[in-house]
């Protein structure tokens, strides 16, 4: 397994220079109602530019290109990775298309879904992935994968069996944030303390899936629930949000939750090697590779035209803030406060308090990126508007205009180094949601195939999902539930 290490943002750039990269807009754009008649006017004449290849996929279902699929399947129910797809998903594309043998890329590669599918169909697949949670979830896998031996399992089975922790006279203080604190009932508390204690004296193995479990449970065990944009609080901690209390049910038990998540893995990997046993007689499963870093800065170091697939889901345009939500994870790992910041900037921007990224400093070459983007008359319209409802306090976040402009711009850049790493004839797929802020739909899928086709590609199919999203929450009172598109996006390398 080989590892990239990679350096956060870089340091001495101007915020003049940053701006530079961007489209001056106007702040005096359309208002009000009139801003949204604009953006549904260039929308439908970009929609009627995809006519011929939006088309709706009776075979995707929300539970299939989203992590509802894997609950119930061995070694992906592992560990509840909201934002992944399915397994499925992943045979399903690669089945269709007929891509097999060959080379595959996830850029945003989170529970490494896509690259253990695919390694299953004999194809190598690269990963890379910038949340801690996310490289432990792959590295666990590969471990009890290629590098667990009969011995190691015995040892997990006495673990179940003995719950050496119960008695163990080695305690470890559990890592806490700011935004953790008080997650656990305090009994709780000091059995991960004794559990932390008791795993030092097992072997590098064997700590490293004990800990993986521990990762797994972390949810379940505390007063909390992972909710898009932060953590929910239940209304027996001491940190209620809100006016409504929360009631998350029950709040499982550390003893059993534990027991049952190593039984779990173990049963799981029996049943995995005796799969792999007979996928060998067919095909030797790919090799996985997971690099570690934000794909805005490792994409730049691959070599050009050496992958024949790329599969991937990016963080969609919607606020959420993975380092909030996967709090207790990050804390667990040691992650500490100035570095969750420095990650949280590192990411892809997705959240309001994502800063703008010097992108010409990462890779000058991606000025047609940027171009692409500054040239694209509905993604201008959508930021004049947004900017707009900025200067009047009518956005309940001032950072919206950033993140959105940063999202786009951003993906571009990526858009741009996924054409260059593909071979020729080679496929792009991509799930990905549209979004609506202010009460501006934005097509997120027609913007960014609109721009795959300046940077190298062709559009082949946006396949749209036989229901729609809702509207948020936050605007339904004032817009009412309209449902937006959800897709997956089928490119090809021209």
């Amino acid at each position: 397994m080989q590892h990239l290490a990679v350096t956060g943002a870089r340091p001495g750039i101007s915020s003049r220079r940053i701006r530079s990269q961007f489209k001056q807009l106007p702040i005096h754009a359309a208002l009000g109602q009139r801003g949204l008649d604009a953006i549904a006017t260039i929308d439908s004449r970009l929609h009627d530019r995809f006519n011929l290849v939006l088309r709706t996929d009776e075979a995707l279902s929300r539970s299939l290109v989203s992590y509802q699929e894997s609950k119930t399947r061995p070694v992906y129910r592992w560990y509840k990775y909201k934002e992944a797809f399915s397994a499925s998903l992943v045979e399903y594309l690669l089945h269709e298309y007929k891509i097999c043998p060959g080379r595959l890329l996830d850029p945003f590669a989170g529970s490494g879904a896509a690259l253990f599918a695919a390694s299953a169909m004999g194809i190598e697949a690269d990963g890379i992935e910038v949340l801690p949670i996310g490289q432990r979830i792959v590295e666990a896998r590969q471990r009890l994968q290629d590098g667990f031996e009969e011995k190691d399992f015995i040892r997990l089975k006495r673990w179940v069996k003995n719950r050496p922790w119960i008695s163990s006279p080695t305690k470890r203080e559990l890592p806490e944030l700011r935004i953790t604190s008080g997650a656990y009932p305090p009994e709780t508390v000091g059995a991960i303390e004794r559990y932390l204690g008791a795993i030092e004296k097992e072997t590098e193995r064997v700590r490293q899936v004990l800990f993986f479990a521990l990762l797994c449970v972390l949810e379940s065990v505390s007063f909390t629930r992972k909710d898009g944009q932060y953590l929910r609080w239940d209304f027996r901690s001491s940190r209620r949000q809100g006016s409504k209390p929360f009631n998350k049910g029950i709040v499982a038990n550390f003893d059993t939750a534990i027991c049952v998540k190593i039984g779990e893995i173990i049963a799981d990997s029996a049943g995995e090697a005796d799969l792999l046993d007979k996928a060998k007689a067919a095909r030797t499963p790919g090799e996985i590779r997971l690099l570690r870093g934000s794909c805005l800065e490792i994409l730049p170091a691959l070599d050009a035209a050496s992958y024949d697939v790329v599969m991937t889901s990016p963080p969609y345009c919607n606020r959420y803030d993975y380092t909030r939500t996967y709090a207790l994870e990050l804390a667990m790992q040691r992650i500490g406060e100035k570095e969750i910041t420095q990650l949280r900037q590192q990411m892809l921007s997705c959240t309001v308090e994502n800063r703008a990224k010097d992108l010409l400093a990462i890779k000058g070459e991606w000025s047609r990126a940027i171009q692409a983007a500054n040239e694209h008359d509905l993604l201008q319209q959508v930021l004049s508007y947004l900017e707009t409802q900025k200067a009047e306090n009518r956005l309940n976040n001032n950072g919206i205009p950033r993140m959105v402009r940063g999202y786009f711009y951003e993906m571009a850049c990526v858009i741009q180094e996924c054409a260059r790493v593909l071979r020729k004839g080679g496929w792009l797929f991509m799930v990905n949601d549209n979004v609506r802020y202010a009460g501006a739909s934005i097509s997120v899928d027609l913007i960014l195939s609109s721009i795959a086709e300046q940077l190298g590609f062709s559009v082949e199919r946006i396949l749209t999902l036989p229901r729609g999203k809702g509207n948020s929450s936050q605007q339904m009172g004032e817009h009412g539930r309209d449902p937006l598109r959800k897709c997956v996006y089928v490119w090809r390398r021209k």
